[in-house]
This record gives structure tokens, C-alpha cells and sequence, in this order.
């Protein structure tokens, strides 16, 4: 009996932020020094399970940041592979923030090792288009494209006129080319929440692409800067918030963190709430 090809990532991700309402999505970012269960990659892997399990109601998606799981050895990388599985049990959507970016074989590697169990990987564009095809072979998984980033030097090289105005055009055409019933496809790209003067020329650029937006909260993005990421229906866009919703202040219960990362996801979850038609 033949398998049955998964959905397009773009439709189950429009699916997904309908269901629960609001486009949002919450980092695990494990950060060392911070997390409330203590140090290690066990530590790490209670606290994301104890977020996945107060937040899978409230918003559709979680973006593990692989770094902070590698960082521990092998001990991580198991951590993390946990985490997505809980992730997925809970009926959440996984983006793996891994900014992997290779050729040939390293390339399809990379592919292999991210999208196996995750639903879509974050992606470097500079080594060309033949470092992200690889990862398009896997049918039904999702990719974000760095094109725009959210920190500070990303000006310097990531100009409306230059590189990364080449990568949004390729986006925009394998967007287009494997875009679902609501006219979004599986390749989107990275836009920060950070550059509002330039949000309305992105969306322009890639009308069918999903639009992965951090920044929000900790690096200073606001439901206002990201507001002309959005479709005029309120998808296509997918806001990150980690440290905002993870970590409160230095008054926060260590012994119970779940009542507050819930509230705050919450907060988050309502502040976009309206976006939908």
C-alpha cells in the first residue's frame, strides 16, 4: 500500500494558526544560567516539556534554537530530538532554529538530520541556491530563509538592493511553486520584527511566502512593526517571542514557572488575536 505524501507545511501551517487563532509562536531557548529546572541538558528537556505542555493550547507553533541544545554534547542533541517529539505529540507545529547552510552532500546531511521528526528548519542562503535545494526534497516540510534578520549588523549586508533582495526573489518563486489552498507555500523567510521601515517592501516581495518574524518582545519588535508582515486575512506571518515568554523577573517562582510562561504566551497569543478574517 502506497504511502500517502504529507500536506503542503505552508496549508498545515495556515490550518494550525486558524485552529488556534493566533499567529504566533513561542522560542525554546534553553539559555544557560536561566532555565528554572537547573543546568544540564535534563534540566533543559523538563523545561521545554513543561512549557510545551502550558503553551500547545494557546499558540500553534514552537522554535526550538538548536544551538542551546548542542552545547551540551550528545546529551543535548538527544534533549532536543525529545523535545520536538513532545512538541509533536502535543499537536504542536516544530520550527527548527538551526541557520544550517552547506552544499552537496553536507547539504542533504543537514536536511536529513533536521527534518526527519521537525516540520520546518531555518536556513543560511549565502552558499547559493544549491545549499537549499537539498532540503526541499523532503515533501511537506517547510524551510525559512534568512532574508532580513532581526540584529543590528544584518544591515550592512542584507540591503532591499542587494543579496538579500536576490534570496526573497527565489523564495517568492518556490513559494509560488508549492503554495496550498490559502496561497502560501512551503518556503518562506526569515523577516525581524526589528525593521519596520522596511516590513511593507518584504511582504510586497513575497506575497506567498510565509514570513518567520523574531525580534518581538527582548529585541525591542512590537505588534505595530510587525503588523505590515501580515496578509491583509492575518496569516502569513508567524511572530517569535522566546525570552518574553520564558523567562519572567527576578522575583519569578523557580519552583512553579509553568503560571507564568502560560500568562505571558497568553499575552502574547491575544495580542495578535485580532489579525484573523
Amino acid at each position: 500500500m502506497m504511502q500517502r505524501a504529507p500536506d503542503p507545511f505552508g496549508q498545515r501551517l495556515a490550518l494550525a494558526v486558524r485552529r488556534i487563532g493566533s499567529p504566533v509562536c513561542v522560542g525554546l531557548d534553553p539559555h544557560p544560567g536561566r532555565v528554572p529546572t537547573g543546568e544540564g541538558a535534563q534540566a533543559a528537556l523538563d523545561f521545554c516539556r513543561g512549557v510545551i505542555d502550558v503553551v500547545h493550547d494557546v499558540v500553534p507553533a514552537v522554535k526550538p534554537q538548536v544551538a542551546f541544545f548542542e552545547r551540551m554534547g550528545w546529551q543535548g542533541v538527544r534533549a532536543l530530538e525529545q523535545v520536538v517529539q513532545h512538541a509533536s505529540d502535543a499537536g504542536l507545529m516544530v520550527i527548527l532554529d538551526a541557520k544550517r547552510g552547506d552544499i552537496g552532500s553536507t547539504a542533504r546531511a543537514y536536511a536529513e538530520a533536521t527534518l526527519h521528526t521537525a516540520d520546518a528548519v531555518t536556513l543560511s542562503p549565502y552558499l547559493g541556491p544549491e545549499s537549499l535545494t537539498p532540503f526541499q526534497e523532503h515533501a511537506g516540510k517547510g524551510l525559512f530563509v534568512l532574508v532580513r534578520t532581526s540584529n543590528p549588523g544584518a544591515s550592512l549586508w542584507q540591503t532591499e538592493t542587494g543579496a538579500a533582495e536576490a534570496v526573497a526573489e527565489w523564495v517568492q518563486s518556490q513559494a509560488l511553486a508549492t503554495m496550498g489552498a490559502d496561497a502560501l507555500g512551503d518556503v518562506g523567510a526569515v523577516i525581524g520584527a526589528t525593521v519596520p521601515e522596511e516590513a511593507a517592501h518584504w511582504r510586497d516581495a513575497m506575497p506567498n511566502a510565509w514570513l518567520l518574524v523574531p525580534g518581538f518582545g527582548a529585541q525591542g519588535g512590537t505588534a505595530t512593526t510587525a503588523d505590515p508582515l501580515f496578509r491583509a486575512d492575518g496569516l502569513g506571518a508567524l511572530v517569535v517571542s522566546a525570552r518574553g515568554v520564558l523567562y519572567g523577573d527576578a522575583t519569578q517562582d523557580q519552583t512553579d514557572y509553568r503560571a507564568g510562561v502560560r500568562l505571558r504566551a497568553q499575552r502574547l497569543a491575544a495580542t495578535f488575536a485580532g489579525k484573523l478574517r
